[in-house]
C-alpha cells in the first residue's frame, strides 16, 4: 500500500479528527459499515475506487491516501494545555514529591538521564549517543518560543503558583522573575540516539506513559538497568524553575503506524486557584483527545517540521530516540545570579559556561567507563555538551573523552577488554587483573547460593585522576556507582586507581553475571551510589543477605592491599643506591621471653620531597597465645660514632597489630602483622641521604614478656 501509516490506524486517526464514525464514512462513500469496520480492523484495505471516494470525502489528494505520514484532516482542535482539575475530596498537592528526591544540579541530570538512555540502547552492537545542548533565548527569539508554548495562558497558572510561600512557589517565582527582569530564558535539551523512543500508547502500560503519566514506574525488566525505581526522571523536572519539560520522541516501534515527531509537554505545578477554579498539579501540552472517557485531556500529537523548529526540539537524524527539552533550566550549584545585581551578558555567558564545563566533567567522572572501548568492543555511550544562544554558536559541541577525564582507570578497562593485563604489577603504566568472589545469596523462598566472580583491575595512578587510591565500583552498564578509597593501606604505597566490574560488567561470560546483577540492583538506593541495605533487599532475599555485599567489598579491599603490595616489595629490589641505605633488625632486643621472637621479614622504604623516610615493615610472629606490645625503633647508621635513635612522625598499624600510645600490640596467635611508619624529619642528625636506616622491634619497658 505504501510506506506510511498502516491504513486502518490512520483511517480511525482521520475519522476522530473529522468528528465522523464509521457509519458517516460508510454512508458518504455508499457502503455498508462493516466494510470500514474491517478496514479501521487491518482485516482488509479499499479497493482503488474506493480510495479516491475517500479522499473526496477528506478533501484531500488521492496520492495522499497511499502516503499517509501526516494527518489530513484538520481536527479544529489546536494542540494547548490542559491542566488536571482539583481532586474532589479536596487533597492538595504543592509539588511532584518525585522532584525533591534529588538536587537541581547539572551533576545528577546527567547521571540519571544519561543512565536512562543506556539503559534504553537499542542496537547493542552500537553505542547510545547522548547530546546535551545548554541554549540560552534573549529578546526576539525568548518572544517567538514564548509563543510556541502558548505562554498568555500558562502565565496566571504561574502567577497564582508564585504566590504560595511553599518550596516550589518560591523556585518558581525566582524563574519568573529570572525571565522578565533579564529578558532570558535557558533553554536545557537532552537528545539520545539508537535509543528506544517513547513507544507505547498514551494512556496504558509503555514507556511513554511511564515516562509522561506516571510516577515510580520504570518499565524496566532489564537486570542490567542502571534505574529501577521510576524516580530518576524526575530530574528533568526538578532542574526548570518553570516546572516543564516539552518531547519530541522518534520511536523504534510504530504506534499509530508512526515513529517520528511523536511530542507532548508536561507541566508540574502546585496546587493553585485560577479564575476561581482549582487546579490539582500537573498539566500537558498536546491534543485535545476525543475518545470516550478521555475528552479534553492533551494526548501526544504527530507534529510537523515547523512546529517542533518553533519548540527547539528539531533531531538531527530519523534515528530511534527522545528529545528532552527542560525550560527555565538551572543549577543550583553553579554561581548564582542575582537579579538585582544587574547582570549582563558577560554574566549569562559565565552561567551558560559554568553548565556546559559540569556537564562535561559529571558525565566524564560518571560513564568513563561507559565510553571506553576495547579492541573488538564497541563502547557503550559516545556523550557531548554544545552551548548556543538564540540558535548561533557560543560554546563549539565538545565530545566527552574517558581518556581525558580518567586517563588511568580508562587505561586500566580497555586493557581489560583486550586481553592485556597481569597477574602482577611489575612496570608503570601496567593493570593487574584478579578475581574476587560474591556470594549472592537466595530469594526468599528458595534455597541455596551462587557464586559469582567480579573482577578488579589496578593500575598506577597519574595526576589527572583526582584523589589517588580509590576504588570505584558499577555494574551491568558501566556507570560509576561508588568510588571509595582503599582503606588500611601501607604508608608509602604508590598511588594507584583500582576498578572493580561486577555483574554483566565484569564480561559476558561471567558465571552468575546475571544473579549478581539483580542483587545488586536491589541493593541500591535511588540516588544508585552505593551497594547496601535497602527495603527491597530485605524484601526480596534472605535475612542477612547485605552481609555478603560486606564480604564482596571487604574481599576487594584486600585484593588491592595484596597487589599494591607485590609491587611494593618488588620495588624494594630497586635501585642499588637506595638498597644500601636500609637494615632491618632481626627482632626485639635482647632478654625478650622464649620461645621465638618476632621478626621484621621485608621492609620497604622511600624518601619522599622532604627527606622523611616512609617504612612498610612486615613481621613474622612466633607460635603463642599471647599478644606482644612491641616499640618499633628507627636508627641512623652513621660512618662514625653510636647510632642516633629519630623519632617517628606517624605509626599506623597494618594486618594482625593496633597501635597503642607509640608502642604496637600484636594480635595473640597471629602468625605475621605490618605496620607503616614515617620518621620527623625535626630529629634526624643527618640528611637521610648521608645515612643508613636500620629499624628494629623493641619490646615495650614495664611488661612481663
Amino acid at each position: 500500500m505504501g510506506a506510511g501509516e498502516d491504513f486502518g490506524p490512520w483511517l480511525t486517526s482521520q475519522l476522530q479528527r473529522a468528528n465522523m464514525n464509521q457509519a458517516d464514512l460508510a454512508k458518504r462513500i455508499g457502503l455498508t459499515r462493516a466494510a470500514v469496520s474491517a478496514w479501521t480492523a487491518g482485516r482488509a484495505v479499499p479497493r482503488d475506487e474506493t480510495m479516491r471516494a475517500i479522499a473526496e470525502v477528506f478533501g484531500v489528494e488521492y496520492t495522499t491516501m497511499h502516503t499517509r505520514t501526516t494527518d489530513i484532516v484538520n481536527s479544529g482542535r489546536p494542540v494547548s494545555w490542559y491542566h488536571r482539575p482539583a481532586y474532589v475530596d479536596g487533597g492538595r498537592d504543592f509539588g511532584n514529591a518525585a522532584t525533591f528526591a534529588f538536587e537541581a544540579d547539572m551533576e545528577v541530570l546527567a547521571r540519571e538521564a544519561t543512565q536512562n538512555s543506556l539503559d534504553e540502547r537499542l542496537d547493542r552492537s552500537s553505542p547510545v549517543r547522548v547530546r546535551y545542548t545548554v541554549h540560552e533565548l534573549t529578546g526576539e527569539a525568548l518572544a517567538r518560543f514564548r509563543e510556541a508554548i502558548r505562554w498568555d495562558g500558562l502565565l496566571p497558572h504561574y502567577e497564582a503558583a508564585a504566590a504560595q510561600e511553599q518550596k516550589v512557589g518560591r523556585v518558581i517565582a525566582e524563574g519568573l522573575r529570572d525571565m522578565y527582569e533579564r529578558d532570558r530564558l535557558v533553554l536545557l535539551r537532552v537528545d539520545d540516539y539508537n535509543a528506544s523512543g517513547l513507544t507505547g500508547d498514551d494512556y496504558e502500560d509503555g514507556r511513554f506513559a511511564a515516562v509522561v503519566r506516571r510516577q515510580l514506574d520504570s518499565r524496566k525488566s532489564d537486570m542490567s538497568a542502571g534505574g529501577s525505581y521510576g524516580l530518576g526522571k524526575a530530574t528533568l523536572w526538578a532542574t526548570s524553575r518553570l516546572g516543564m519539560v516539552l518531547i519530541n520522541s522518534t520511536l523504534s516501534a510504530p504506534h499509530e503506524g508512526r515513529t517520528e515527531r511523536r511530542l507532548i509537554g508536561r507541566l508540574d505545578l502546585p496546587w493553585r486557584v485560577v479564575d476561581g477554579k482549582a487546579f490539582a498539579g500537573p498539566a500537558w501540552f498536546g491534543e485535545p483527545d476525543t475518545a470516550p472517557g478521555s475528552e479534553g485531556v492533551a494526548r501526544s500529537w504527530w507534529a510537523d517540521e515547523d512546529t517542533v523548529a518553533r519548540l527547539h526540539l528539531t533531531r538531527e537524524s530519523p534515528e530511534p530516540g527522545t528529545s528532552f527539552l527542560i525550560v527555565g533550566a538551572y543549577d543550583v550549584a553553579s554561581r548564582a545570579t542575582d537579579p538585582a545585581q544587574g547582570a549582563d551578558e558577560a554574566d549569562d555567558e559565565e552561567t551558560a559556561q559554568a553548565m556546559h564545563e559540569r556537564l562535561v566533567d559529571a558525565l566524564g567522572r560518571n560513564f568513563w567507563a561507559a565510553m571506553t572501548a576495547g579492541r573488538n568492543a564497541t563502547p557503550l555511550l559516545e556523550a557531548s555538551v554544545r552551548t548556543l544562544r538564540n540558535g548561533r554558536v557560543l560554546i563549539d559541541e565538545e565530545r566527552v573523552d574517558p581518556y581525558r577525564a580518567q586517563p588511568s582507570r580508562t587505561r586500566a578497562l580497555k586493557a581489560y577488554l583486550d586481553g592485556e593485563t597481569v597477574d602482577r604489577l611489575t612496570e608503570t603504566g601496567q593493570v593487574a587483573h584478579v578475581r574476587v568472589p560474591l556470594t549472592v545469596p537466595a530469594r526468599r523462598g528458595q534455597r541455596g547460593t551462587v557464586e559469582h566472580e567480579a573482577v578488579l583491575l589496578v593500575t598506577s595512578a597519574e595526576d589527572r585522576d583526582g584523589k589517588p587510591n580509590q576504588m570505584v565500583m558499577m555494574r551491568g552498564n558501566r556507570m560509576v556507582i561508588r568510588q571509595a578509597r582503599v582503606p588500611d593501606l601501607p604508608l608509602g604505597t604508590n598511588p594507584f586507581q583500582a576498578v572493580l566490574l561486577a555483574g554483566r560488567a565484569a564480561g559476558e561470560h561471567a558465571p552468575h553475571a546475571e544473579s549478581a546483577e539483580a542483587f545488586l540492583r536491589a541493593s541500591e538506593p535511588p540516588e544508585h551510589d552505593k551497594w547496601g541495605q535497602t527495603d527491597e533487599l530485605r524484601a526480596v532475599y534472605s535475612a542477612g543477605a547485605h552481609r555478603r555485599i560486606q564480604e564482596f567489598t571487604s574481599a576487594a579491599y584486600r585484593s588491592v592491599r595484596e597487589l599494591v603490595g607485590r609491587s611494593q616489595v618488588k620495588s624494594k629490589e630497586g635501585p642499588q643506591a637506595l638498597r644500601d641505605l636500609l637494615r632491618l633488625d632481626g627482632g626485639p632486643s635482647p632478654g625478650a621471653r622464649g620461645g621465638g621472637v618476632p621478626t621484621i621479614r621485608g621492609l620497604d622504604a622511600r624518601l619522599d620531597e622532604t627527606g622523611a623516610w616512609h617504612v612498610t615493615a612486615e613481621v613474622r610472629l612466633p607460635a603463642g597465645r599471647d599478644p606482644w606490645l612491641l616499640g618499633p625503633v628507627a636508627k641512623f647508621d652513621v660512618r662514625s660514632g653510636p647510632r642516633p635513635s629519630v623519632d617517628w612522625s606517624e605509626i599506623v598499624a597494618g594486618k594482625n597489630c593496633r597501635v597503642v600510645g607509640d608502642k604496637l600490640l600484636f594480635e595473640a596467635g597471629a602468625r605475621s602483622a605490618s605496620f607503616s611508619a614515617i620518621t620527623d624529619v625535626s630529629t634526624h642528625p643527618v640528611r637521610a641521604e648521608l645515612a643508613g636506616l636500620i629499624v628494629e622491634l623493641q619490646k615495650a619497658r614495664g611488661t612481663s614478656e
